[in-house]
């Protein structure tokens, strides 16, 4: 079976090889500012699933230096990506709320710089007013905006469980929201929930699927170190899931998927320091190798 990855897809729209550079725009989330809770989704790190971020340093507004982190994040990757280009990756907790200014701030810094093509923006649907929206259509105007959201899953009990704090409605609205103003929407789905089957989590797949967003990306539930979600695994509560389980349910979930439907990640990176569960994730060559060969024999 053929797919879309992400790979591909890089190099048919911007003609070469594209990074993205993980940014923090120094954003927080309603679910750790107290507005829907203090604790974060069940299963985030105290990053705000930004471990990967460039380290943030101030301009002298008091606003992070975007800028800045860019340079850093391309000095990392240079050896690798000589003379190429980059996506700016809003990662860091909810990257759409915040005051209009301050939004219009920091990715204007990111939009100015000459190396990136793009920006990604990772968000709630719940965050998503119509100022925002106006302001995100105007930037894709100057470059591609592309906006990342964290369902993780349809089902209501396990929504309920992960603390996501939001409705599946709200998902849909956001969704349509976004494509009226033509922004390409990216979805982020959890594979590995407690107490999801394996066709709850196909379910989810194929509402995506169906729900007319540009990509895709599968993520491997990590249990990470001072979580809510470790003290639940840790408390026997759970199972995580195994390679070989993991690998065949991400080729019947591609299998699901509209083949024109760019898949952006396949299992998802966890800090190593802060990996408590699965381990065998760590080894993402293996990893990707066995999912290619399971993607390749499918029907």
């Amino acid at each position: 079976m053929e797919y879309y990855s992400l790979n591909q897809y890089l190099k048919d729209t911007f003609g070469c090889k594209v990074y993205k550079i993980a940014l923090d725009g120094g954003f927080s989330c309603p679910n750790r500012d107290g507005s829907l809770g203090t604790r974060g989704c069940i299963f985030c790190s105290g990053k705000g699933s930004g471990n990967f971020a460039e380290p943030v340093s101030l301009n002298e507004k008091g606003i992070p230096d975007v800028f800045a982190q860019i340079e850093a994040g391309k000095a990392r990757v240079a050896r690798k990506n000589p003379d190429g280009k980059y996506i700016a990756y809003f990662q860091s907790f909810t990257n759409t709320y915040g005051p209009l200014d301050y939004l219009k701030e920091v990715y204007t810094q990111a939009m100015e710089h000459p190396d990136i093509v793009a920006l990604s923006i990772g968000t709630r649907p719940d965050c998503l007013p119509d100022d925002v929206i106006t302001l995100l259509k105007e930037l894709n105007e100057i470059k591609p905006v592309w906006v990342e959201l964290g369902l993780q899953t349809i089902h209501q009990e396990s929504a309920k469980y992960i603390r996501r704090g939001y409705e599946l409605s709200v998902y849909d609205d956001g969704v349509r929201r976004l494509r009226e103003a033509g922004i390409d929407v990216i979805v982020h789905c959890i594979l590995g929930l407690p107490n999801e089957t394996r066709e709850m989590m196909k379910e989810t797949v194929s509402y995506v699927g169906k729900s007319g967003v540009k990509g895709i990306k599968l993520q491997l539930l990590h249990v990470l170190k001072g979580t809510d979600l470790a003290r639940e695994y840790e408390a026997g509560k759970f199972s995580a899931m195994e390679m070989e389980e993991y690998v065949s349910l991400v080729a019947e979930c591609i299998a699901l998927l509209p083949k024109d439907m760019v898949i952006h990640r396949m299992t998802g990176d966890g800090d190593k320091r802060e990996l408590i569960a699965p381990l065998w994730s760590a080894d993402k060559k293996r990893v990707l190798n066995a999912l290619q060969k399971a993607i390749k024999d499918i029907n």
